[in-house]
């Protein structure tokens, strides 16, 4: 059989023409095989394997599957590398946790799929597993606090199902994944965040840190400098990135944006994480283990004074998707400016991360907030950051109003605008703390709601202590503790309602 082509390729390959070698073998062992299986198998990029695949003659062929026919298979035996290189620590471990890999490969198999405008391509299982299994092997998780950024791999469930003694919390922008994260009622603790306005203030203080954040040194900057925000100064970052074999230059700005960072590096595992999907990359990411330093914390401050909107490499938030939006504010007349506006409209104005980070110091009566494209999912909480009596918001592109705020607004929508009329306090009971608890939108949610039923019991001539208020609002919402309604998940202010109603019950 010719060979000659596969010479060629291997010889320019040079000392990288391991992973070639590794698909060869595979390919040769006579098992069928799908290039998708070979890019993740063997950490190869798809143009990779499909040039190696060109130059092989007489391929076996059985629908996408493929192999080396069994005679031709010695042709190639001296070329073969039989292993992919040693990169994985936990490999060991495996064997003893195939009951918790079965768990994941069901709860991957359910969850959301992917949004591609957000850059998600799933992590398989056995990663998930692998890098539970590596974070109990390189530190010590009883009683740690560990914060998942970003988690549409369900790196957080696989932690809680190895070391159900380790505390998780996740933030995330996708509500879908929020909400299924709750559902397995695992112990994981949900924070919504879009990390270009900031960190939930409830969401600091942990003792280790992971993301697979978007693969753009915007991203990676961003992505880990939130991170780097909910560390305590000892803490770890693990970041898992990768660029595949074709694009060394592409790895190495993102290099230099965590070099910005003023991290030390304490390992690198090579292709420790693999996916199904990303084949451009080799389905294949490094892990990353990151150190903060003495002069990290000053570089994540800069860092952040200058987050952009664009940090995904698809969308309308990709960073090639060009200029902003420019709004119109014919027609409404405000007394404060929400987002990026011209200055020269001489009003005052805030950023969007500040607006959700604190109340406003001073009295709005109307309010116009730019929503630049790819925000829109912020746009509940950029109305519930106020007390203005008029909200307009201003979109990129026509969405429904959030029907989760109809306790607090009137709202309609006119294309590319939404209108939010505050409505006057409810007379309910129920509703009424519903409503004095979304009106301190900054405020923790739990003390807002104590308060507001110790009031209410006081108004029917009851007495109600702190601590029975604090259980029965522990029962009825556990999820309640130590987040602002700013921070919490839509799927949980849904259920506020009807968790309010229970909490008045026994003091009625």
């Amino acid at each position: 059989m010719e060979r000659e082509g596969v010479e060629r390729l291997l010889e320019a390959a040079g000392i990288d023409s391991r992973r070639y070698r590794h698909a060869l073998a595979l390919l040769c062992d006579g098992q069928w095989q799908t290039p998708a299986g070979l890019v993740r198998e063997t950490a190869t990029s798809r143009r990779g394997i499909e040039a190696l695949l060109r130059e092989l003659p007489g391929l076996e062929r059985s629908g996408e599957r493929l192999r080396v026919p069994l005679e031709h298979a010695g042709d190639y035996q001296d070329l073969f590398a039989l292993a992919p290189p040693p990169a994985d620590p936990v490999a060991h471990l495996l064997p003893h946790y195939g009951h918790v890999l079965e768990r994941l490969e069901e709860l991957v198999a359910k969850a959301p799929r992917g949004r591609h405008t957000l850059d998600h391509v799933a992590a398989t299982p056995e990663t998930v597993l692998r890098r539970a299994l590596l974070l109990g092997t390189r530190f010590w998780l009883p009683g740690a606090r560990l914060l998942c950024v970003g988690d549409h791999d369900l790196t957080s469930l696989a932690v809680r199902l190895v070391h159900p003694a380790t505390e998780v919390t996740v933030v995330d922008i996708d509500e879908r994944i929020l909400a299924y994260l709750d559902e397995q009622d695992l112990g994981v603790r949900t924070r919504w965040a879009d990390l270009r306005l900031g960190l939930p203030a409830s969401a600091r203080e942990h003792d280790l840190a992971i993301t697979d954040p978007p693969y753009t040194p915007e991203g990676i900057g961003l992505f880990v400098a939130r991170a780097l925000e909910g560390l305590k100064p000892d803490g770890r970052v693990l970041l898992a990135y990768g660029a595949g074999e074709r694009m060394p230059m592409l790895a190495f700005k993102v290099q230099q944006a965590l070099a910005a960072l003023n991290l030390l590096n304490e390992a690198v595992y090579p292709d420790f994480n693999r996916y199904l999907g990303a084949e451009a990359i080799g389905s294949a990411a490094d892990l990353y283990v990151l150190r903060p330093t003495t002069k990290t914390a000053p570089a994540v401050a800069a860092r952040l004074d200058r987050v952009a909107t664009a940090i995904y490499t698809q969308g309308p938030q990709s960073v090639e998707s060009g200029a902003g939006h420019a709004f119109d504010l014919a027609g409404f007349e405000p007394d404060l400016l929400v987002g990026e506006w011209p200055k020269e409209l001489g009003r005052p104005r805030v950023k969007l991360s500040t607006w959700l980070a604190k109340p406003y110091a001073a009295a709005a009566g109307r309010v116009a907030v730019a929503v630049p494209a790819g925000l829109e999912a912020a746009l509940p909480r950029l109305l519930l950051a106020t007390r203005a009596a008029h909200v307009r918001a201003y979109l990129a592109a026509p969405a429904p109003p959030p029907d989760v705020l109809a306790a607090v607004y009137d709202l309609t929508a006119d294309g590319t605008r939404i209108d939010a009329v505050r409505q006057a306090p409810p007379s309910d009971p129920a509703a009424g703390v519903v409503r004095k608890i979304l009106d301190g939108a900054h405020a923790k949610l739990a003390n807002t709601w104590r308060e507001a039923l110790i009031a209410a019991a006081g108004q029917r001539g009851e007495s109600l202590t702190k601590n029975a208020a604090r259980a029965a609002i522990r029962a009825a919402a556990p999820w309640a503790e130590g987040i602002t309604p700013l921070e919490a998940p839509l799927h949980h202010l849904r259920a506020l309602p009807a968790a309010v109603a229970a909490t008045l019950k026994p003091t009625a």
